[in-house]
């Protein structure tokens, strides 16, 4: 991806913030081997663009796994980010993800809770269902949507924000993620993807106060294609 493909992918923008469509496969942030970013290739949009002979301001104010496609929200002033990053602590944003599994869940709709625990080594969590040392308490929220012959669209809403919650959660329920071999997908995408969207996000303004809901579209790629009527 160039600089330049930015401009396509930009779902929101104004003085204080911008939303990105972010593709699977793209880091949010550089890593220690210096992969392109979503956030330096912002950057660079943005100074090219606005002609900034400066350090362009891009505050990174959540992250999506890189696989994961979707929404993701900078801060374009230290106000915004300073003031994003306590809304996202108190947790007073909606956040709202699609996800396609193979397996129909028990239920049309159902609310998961239990206990997370991350192993850092493996860059993996585990689900329990009682308190175990180590574990921090979660809450998930789906609701089946559709259904094809093959796959099953879910609406899922992360009430906390533990690590690898949707895709633990989902597999705790024999629902892994398609593409999820780390949770028990029989076979990966082959875009190595992951099939997990950041469709929404719905929060307060943090400088204007206004509502604001943020939506992307849906992946227009591999089984993604089965659902359009739900984008």
């Amino acid at each position: 991806m160039r600089p330049e493909d930015i401009k396509e992918l930009i779902l929101f923008e104004d003085n204080h913030l911008l939303a990105v469509n972010k593709p699977s496969g793209t880091l949010v942030q550089p890593d220690p081997d210096g992969n392109e970013s979503l956030e330096n290739l912002v950057k660079e949009f943005i100074k090219k663009r606005d002609d900034k002979p400066g350090n362009v301001f891009l505050g990174v104010i959540h992250r999506l796994d890189r696989p994961v496609s979707g929404i993701v929200l900078f801060a374009k002033s230290s106000k915004a980010l300073t003031r994003m990053n306590q809304i996202f602590k108190d947790r007073k944003i909606e956040k709202t993800y699609y996800a396609l599994v193979k397996n129909r869940p028990p239920e049309v709709k159902g609310n998961l809770e239990g206990y997370i625990r991350k192993d850092p080594k493996q860059n993996k969590s585990k689900w329990y269902s009682k308190p175990v040392e180590g574990a921090k308490s979660c809450k998930t929220e789906y609701l089946l949507l559709g259904s094809s012959d093959s796959w099953n669209l879910l609406k899922v809403l992360p009430h906390t924000g533990r690590h690898h919650q949707i895709r633990v959660h989902l597999a705790s329920i024999n629902c892994p993620i398609g593409g999820d071999l780390k949770y028990g997908s029989a076979r990966s995408n082959k875009d190595g993807s992951l099939s997990l969207h950041a469709k929404s996000l719905k929060f307060e303004h943090p400088i204007s106060k206004e509502t604001l809901t943020l939506q992307c579209p849906n992946p227009k790629s591999g089984v993604w294609v089965y659902f359009k009527q739900f984008d």
